[in-house]
């Protein structure tokens, strides 16, 4: 029997919330339902804003990233070359030899690029070269560019709700300080009557 009551009043005080809270509570100050009304307006605009500003983005550095690994795909082809010296380790974990291939065109070429552990001299590895025959990077892969918009939206929706928060926050402070002042000027006002009608 308790329990359903508490469930009743509960009910009852979120059914009342809004009416209580917005014009029905004559404790209630004009600072309240300002402070009130400000964080209902920061919860519906947060409600509809995070979602839209987090596709957005996400969708924005997806579509960026998509076209740039088009691009490198089609300007960028993997040829064999052979290791023509032994590997040196610079340090950084990562071995490095000077391979040398034979271009579309039928010349020679030779480059520093990044080799396999183990591999041995005279060995073969696949090295990217662009259009000019120059070393590059591999082309961005599709799934780097689905990730980096998942984490550009991720990154937007934090950055909305941490700017809603802190302009609740903000607002909060604001409010407490018009009440501090105002509780002050009360009390200023009654305080030589109560003081008047002690013994």
């Amino acid at each position: 029997m308790e329990r359903e009551q508490r469930r009743d009043a509960h009910g009852l005080g979120i059914r009342a919330y809004m009416r209580l809270s917005a014009c029905g509570n004559p404790l209630l100050r004009r600072s309240d339902r300002i402070q009130f009304w400000v964080s209902v307006l920061l919860m519906a605009l947060l409600a509809i804003g995070l979602p839209a500003a987090s596709l957005s983005a996400g969708w924005a550095v997806y579509g960026s990233q998509t076209h740039t690994a088009r691009v490198q795909a089609a300007q960028r082809h993997q040829v064999t070359a052979r290791l023509t010296g032994e590997p040196t380790d610079m340090g950084t974990g990562k071995q490095f030899g000077r391979v040398r291939w034979t271009a579309e065109d039928g010349t020679e070429r030779t480059a520093v690029t990044h080799v396999e552990r183990g591999t041995p001299r005279g060995g073969y590895v696949k090295v990217w070269v662009d259009r000019h025959g120059g070393v590059v990077e591999a082309p961005l892969r599709p799934a780097v560019a689905q990730a980096t918009g998942w984490i550009a939206g991720t990154v937007t929706a934090g950055a909305v709700a941490l700017v809603a928060l802190n302009v609740h926050r903000s607002i909060g402070r604001a409010m407490d300080r018009r009440r501090r002042a105002q509780w002050g000027a009360e009390w200023d006002r009654m305080e030589p009557r109560w003081s008047r009608g002690l013994p």
